[in-house]
């Protein structure tokens, strides 16, 4: 009996260091290392959840593809676990709790969106768990002091700047009105800061400054004073409904504008959704697939949009584009590491410097990435095709700006 008792601790001890010491160096199950991620597959943001998962799964396949990941002399293979955060954000901070406590995952993929990221951030930092997230772009997620976060996209103050400056260039130069409806998340009320940022630069005047309603089905009363007061420029943020939201309404209501920048044109297909209805709306893109940017794994972002609308049916938003270079981001930071402790990775991670198809990627201190652009591409039409062409930086465009946009009447 006391042969048995002895034999059944011993062999308890060993499954119990054998599971400790698997989870104190990573998630690795045979030759996998697993990444956890909280993703948006239902709720208000599952359209943009939808394109994330695809762009992680797309990278997945293809580094897995490609050689995998080679690690202390072994090759491994990435896999995820998934679950659905159902675009709550205090879902996403237990699923995170979750994927570190029950599931041991030691690496982490961000969710999609800032609120979301914001929410999740914590936890990970706590636990000391290093994340590349790819669809968090509040400015806020890199004044908190976190070491553990890595983002590979540009802040969210920066998408419209761009915009505002283009339009007081085609001002001669002179301030211009500015008319603003945003979603009340830690996104768009970033673009707005910087929005708000780029009309005192340039001493133009804010005449509206509307929120959207909650659930992003209309914004008729911003539009009606559009109409009355003629602002130079309407610029719209509210993620992949609010931009559909407007644009079916500007085309209802006849709404005329100089010009109308908004957030998330791709994601929600605005082109194909609205077609001719669409046309001069001017987006703010993290990537656009004409841009120069190129890698080993996947070429350049015109290889990159055929491959992902072979396998998935559709062309790639830059949310699917931006969470696929997060992958990359993986891979590399685990070859230079040479290691699978997290804390290594986290420090290989830090010094990561490398070009994707996606852009250039070098984060700040902060965990900020401080060298890619934004992007501007307008919705362009002949016939009953539209698409987007990058009108801004110059250095890239693939057309001219068409300013102001022709009134509904002369269309």
């Amino acid at each position: 009996m006391k042969i048995k008792n002895f034999i059944i601790t011993f062999v308890s001890a060993i499954a119990l260091l054998l599971s400790t010491s698997t989870i104190s160096l990573a998630k690795v199950v045979g030759d996998k290392i697993i990444l956890g991620a909280a993703v948006s597959l239902t709720g208000k943001y599952s359209t943009n959840g939808e394109h994330t998962k695809n762009g992680y799964n797309f990278a997945v396949d293809r580094i897995n593809s490609m050689g995998g990941v080679k690690v202390g002399g072994k090759t491994y293979k990435f896999d995820i676990i998934y679950y659905d955060d159902e675009s709550n954000s205090g879902r996403a901070a237990q699923l995170a709790e979750r994927l570190i406590k029950q599931d041991g995952v030691q690496y982490m993929l961000g969710p999609y969106s800032s609120g979301l990221t914001k929410a999740i951030a914590p936890v990970t930092e706590e636990n000391k768990i290093p994340m590349v997230e790819a669809n968090g772009a509040s400015r806020s997620l890199f004044t908190k002091g976190y070491k553990y976060l890595f983002a590979v996209l540009s802040a969210a103050n920066q998408y419209l700047e761009v915009a505002i400056d283009l339009a007081v260039e085609k001002n001669g130069g002179k301030p211009i009105k500015i008319a603003m409806a945003f979603e009340q998340d830690a996104f768009s009320q970033d673009v707005r800061i910087g929005v708000v940022d780029a009309a005192k630069r340039t001493g133009s005047k804010i005449t509206i400054d509307d929120k959207l309603p909650k659930e992003l089905n209309d914004m008729a009363a911003t539009l009606a004073k559009v109409k009355a007061t003629k602002p130079d420029v309407l610029v719209v943020s509210g993620h992949s409904k609010g931009a559909l939201t407007a644009i079916r309404q500007i085309a209802e209501m006849k709404v005329d504008v100089k010009m109308l920048a908004m957030t998330h044109c791709d994601a929600s297909k605005l082109a194909k959704q609205h077609g001719k209805n669409s046309e001069y709306a001017l987006c703010a893109a993290q990537w656009h697939k004409s841009l120069s940017y190129k890698d080993k794994f996947f070429g350049n972002g015109m290889k990159y949009d055929k491959e992902f609308k072979a396998q998935y049916g559709y062309n790639p938003p830059y949310q699917a584009a931006e969470s696929s270079a997060a992958l990359l981001v993986w891979k590399d930071a685990f070859e230079r590491a040479n290691s699978l402790d997290k804390d290594k990775v986290r420090d290989a991670l830090a010094k990561t410097d490398m070009q994707t198809f996606y852009g250039n990627i070098k984060f700040s201190p902060a965990g900020q990435n401080i060298a890619k652009p934004m992007v501007l591409f307008q919705v362009r039409c002949e016939g009953d095709k539209c698409e987007n062409k990058v009108v801004a930086p110059t250095k890239w465009a693939a057309a001219e700006l068409v300013h102001p946009i022709p009134k509904w009447s002369d269309r």
